[in-house]
């Protein structure tokens, strides 16, 4: 059953509603939070020891910078905080040099700061960082303590970043991609959720609710491709390339089929719109059920049996629609292809060889060989794992789910 909007509930159901995606918003971010102060922590005391008389302030802020990305990017994003903070306080001691004014010495460092950092092409936030730093020079801090200061200070506040991204708390890039996938996943079966419902229902509405629809899958279709795209940077640009990138590379490959996937999905649900009643009505179920089959691959991606099951009721799904007649309608023709294309599209995510898929559809091969996943590496430059299984923490007071 599908839940109703925000507007439709009683303000006791909208405000559990929105505690619940307040928990979840911070519950996501807990970890990036309690990282960030103790690295922050850590840098104010580390150059607060070696640099003596003076307010460290800019070890613990390139800190909290530099990790205030996803894990995979923290690296790059060291690198470039340092390259802003130097050119921003190189441009704030010239500035001091030349004026004692500290209104004037601001804008000037500014101004030479974000020029210089356009010059040399850098990226949005170096050129932001190159102003702060600058300001933070000319104005807060004025000629109190030498610019090599407080570009030790940054040094630090950077290396400890570096020092908690790379190596004692590196990016699992596996688990990354692989929550991205989820989401996806999540998306196109929700998606397919509703085409299904509005196949099933009579009204203007409901066509209406399902081209509105179609757009929120271009979000999670943008996060793959630039999960993709980013992926291959981040092996250059962190520890993972001291061990075996060949995970993120295969997770990579799966990406790309996920992607086939969602336009599949998102070709099905376009043909929909055109087919008569009669027909919408019996391509209904067959549509929930290809929903139900992506919800089962998004539960559990590192299951070789949910993928089993995927492709299973994904087969049942599409051979219970057929191949359609010589003699339909493009339309017609169309739909029963995009049944096709997606069946096709699961079994290839899944780890089916696609010289196998036509057998397998055309049940000349009854039961396909769906390898198990790859495991999520746990440390990228440990060429070894731990061997443990997570402990469930049971709380008494709570009640099973259904009660």
């Amino acid at each position: 059953m599908a839940e109703l909007p925000l507007e439709g509930r009683t303000w006791w159901a909208r405000s559990r509603a929105v505690a619940k995606e307040v928990r979840a918003r911070v519950g996501a971010n807990a970890a990036l939070i309690v990282l960030a102060v103790i690295a922050a922590t850590l840098a104010w005391t580390i150059a607060g020891g070696l640099v003596q008389d003076h307010q460290p302030f800019f070890a613990p802020i390139a800190a909290v910078i530099a990790l205030n990305v996803s894990g995979g990017e923290r690296g790059a994003q060291a690198l470039r905080l340092l390259m802003g903070v130097f050119i921003g306080i190189l441009a704030g001691e010239f500035s001091l040099w030349i004026t004692d004014y500290n209104v004037v010495a601001m804008v000037l460092a500014t101004a030479c700061a974000m020029t210089v950092a356009a010059a040399i092409n850098a990226e949005r936030i170096i050129i932001g960082q190159a102003a702060a730093s600058a300001i933070l020079t000319t104005i807060f801090v004025g000629g109190a303590s030498p610019g090599t200061d407080r570009l030790v200070d940054a040094l630090i506040g950077a290396g400890v970043a570096l020092a908690f991204s790379q190596l004692f708390f590196p990016a699992r890039l596996v688990a990354l991609l692989r929550r991205i996938e989820e989401d996806a996943l999540n998306e196109m079966a929700s998606m397919l959720a509703l085409v299904g419902r509005s196949l099933g229902e009579d009204g203007e509405d409901s066509s209406e609710q399902l081209v509105n629809r179609l757009g929120d899958l271009s979000r999670p279709m943008a996060e793959l491709s630039k999960a993709r795209e980013s992926s291959r940077s981040t092996v250059r640009l962190s520890t993972i390339r001291w061990g075996n990138p060949e995970p993120v590379l295969e997770e990579d490959e799966v990406i790309e089929r996920l992607i086939l996937l969602g336009e599949s999905c998102l070709f099905l649900a376009r043909t929909t719109t055109a087919m008569g009643v009669e027909e919408q009505r019996e391509l209904a179920p067959i549509v929930t059920d290809m929903a139900d089959v992506l919800t089962i691959l998004a539960d559990d991606l590192s299951s070789r049996e949910a993928r089993e099951e995927a492709v299973e009721r994904a087969l049942t799904a599409a051979r219970a629609y057929g191949a359609g007649a010589p003699d339909d309608d493009p339309v017609t023709h169309a739909t029963h292809l995009a049944v096709e294309m997606v069946a096709t599209d699961i079994m290839v995510f899944a780890g089916i060889r696609f010289e196998e898929i036509e057998d397998v559809l055309q049940g000349d091969l009854e039961d396909p060989t769906v390898p198990h996943p790859q495991g999520e590496p746990w440390l990228p430059w440990l060429s070894w794992r731990p061997r443990w299984r997570p402990v469930r923490v049971r709380f008494p007071w709570r009640r099973p789910r259904g009660q």
